[in-house]
């Protein structure tokens, strides 16, 4: 599908974006379904960090329009954020019987009702060790996992290997001042630029979308 095609996203699954637990903004998720339908054609896109669904469903629904495939992975226990005593902690994602957050059945729900379960495969586990088992090409990576220094490195050391050249990494939550939120992927984001592997050609709000310029499938990143 080219770049030119101005097909937007369903109204339904818009709205059941909109109305999903989570904390990517309209403007945001929009902009991330137009990198997945102009960029993904029948291959694959990664995400890291799904939660509940919500940015899921934006890129599932591109996925729909173009015979691709979303490959979500998360370990569903929540970040650090997420936790008790934390700002975004929500006790009715807590497993009574484990004691511990629990966003799968939510998430599952999500995906069922947007009809999307055809085109979102759910990986539950790690992202590091989920990457260390990874060979294949990835379109575009949507990186919006663990926010803190360890594991935004590890989801961009691990997964940013296997963009395609001309292949797409999304970076969510970058902000330049401290002020407004976390560093660590501000930090990773500078780095893939400074890398000279990449270089943005998008911003919206706090989501940043960069093209790979070259790539050897495989290899570090720098």
């Amino acid at each position: 599908m080219s770049a030119s095609d101005v097909t937007a996203m369903p109204a339904e699954l818009l709205a059941l974006a909109v109305a999903a637990p989570g904390f990517m903004p309209v403007d945001e998720g929009l902009a991330l379904f137009d990198a997945v339908r102009d960029n993904l054609g029948g291959g694959v896109a990664v995400e890291i960090g799904s939660y509940c669904g919500k940015s899921t469903i934006f890129l599932g629904a591109a996925a729909r329009l173009t015979g691709g495939t979303i490959v979500t992975v998360d370990h569903h226990r929540g970040s650090e954020e997420h936790q008790p005593g934390w700002e975004y902690h929500d006790p009715s994602l807590v497993d009574p019987g484990s004691g511990q957050l629990d966003t799968l059945s939510a998430f599952r729900r999500t995906i069922a009702d947007a009809r999307l379960e055809d085109h979102v495969v759910a990986v539950v586990g790690r992202s590091a060790t989920v990457a260390s088992l990874w060979r294949g090409p990835v379109n575009l990576l949507f990186i919006d996992g663990g926010h803190t220094d360890d594991a935004a490195r590890a989801d961009y050391e691990g997964w940013a290997p296997w963009i395609v050249a001309g292949g797409v990494l999304a970076v969510h939550d970058v902000f330049e001042d401290p002020r407004d939120g976390g560093q660590a992927p501000h930090r990773i984001f500078r780095r893939a630029v400074d890398s000279g592997e990449f270089e943005q050609y998008q911003q919206k709000g706090s989501l940043r979308l960069l093209r790979r310029i070259s790539a050897r499938l495989g290899e570090p990143v720098r």
